[in-house]
């Protein structure tokens, strides 16, 4: 599932959230893919940061925008038309989520809605792959993992705010996107795992910095399952969909990206095979 270097080459590629963990090893990668990258973010929220350790910004247009602003969003997609738009900007952690929760439903649903609403009238664009999470699925305590049409739910507000973007997502493109001819589709993963990750309330950034300044590590639910995967493993299949929904846009919907039951893996374990390579 490698990404195609010839499809991306020259591709105009409108990437949000391109300052944040994920964000920034996927605008490496569309840079060295041959794409020519337009960023929308907010400043780095961490310090360090990968995207300034990396020079993400000196092979991209990068600009500060914030997604809640919808007239700037609009004026960017218009200065700038893609043929791609990959939406990762997001408030993206469960504890800011209950901190600040109007903050989380204004970024992670009116932002869906603000890039998806520049999308329209633009003759250029012809696939919009918006990123979610894997909780977005109401919690029925399952024992197998969950599917594409089980409902969606989330009792926090950032799972909440992200079923809803889900909406937000499925409503522009049956509403709007599709007869303009963009395929639409949203991608849920999690616990994604990797380095340049310096993020708060992430179990190995959390863990080493605990190691680095001697302190005990506090861990919540060392006994939970969790499909851990690595930071490339999605983004590979951010882009792969991207690939296929422009060959076949009636593919466009809700897609998992994630490993095989068999390869989830408790926190005690992760954190076991962390502290044992530390």
């Amino acid at each position: 599932m490698y990404p195609d270097p010839s499809f991306w080459r020259g591709k105009r590629v409108l990437l949000t959230g391109h300052t944040g963990f994920k964000g920034a090893w996927l605008a490496l990668w569309l840079q060295r893919l041959g794409a020519q990258v337009t960023g929308l973010a907010l400043a780095p929220a961490t310090t360090p940061a990968l995207f300034t350790l990396a020079g993400v910004s000196q092979g991209m247009d990068s600009h500060v925008c914030d997604v809640r602003d919808g007239a700037a969003v609009a004026a960017l997609v218009q200065a700038a038309p893609p043929d791609i738009v990959l939406h990762l900007a997001a408030q993206a952690l469960v504890r800011p989520g209950y901190a600040a929760p109007l903050d989380t439903f204004a970024t992670n649903v009116m932002g869906t809605a603000h890039v998806l609403d520049a999308l329209r009238g633009q003759p250029r664009v012809r696939v919009a792959v918006v990123v979610t999470t894997d909780k977005v699925y109401r919690n029925r305590e399952w024992a197998y993992p969950y599917r594409e049409d089980d409902p969606l739910g989330g009792h926090d507000p950032y799972s909440a705010s992200k079923a809803a973007a889900e909406l937000v997502a499925a409503s522009y493109r049956d509403s709007f996107l599709a007869a303009q001819g963009v395929a639409v589709a949203t991608a849920r993963a999690g616990n994604v795992i990797g380095g340049g990750d310096w993020s708060q309330d992430r179990l190995l950034p959390d863990a080493v910095r605990a190691w680095q300044q001697g302190v005990t590590l506090n861990i919540r639910h060392p006994q939970a399952t969790r499909p851990w995967q690595h930071v490339l493993e999605p983004l590979a299949a951010y882009l792969h969909l991207a690939e296929v929904l422009w060959q076949q846009p009636q593919r466009a919907g809700a897609y998992n990206f994630g490993p095989l039951p068999h390869e989830a893996a408790t926190v005690e374990y992760v954190v076991k095979m962390a502290s044992g390579a530390y």
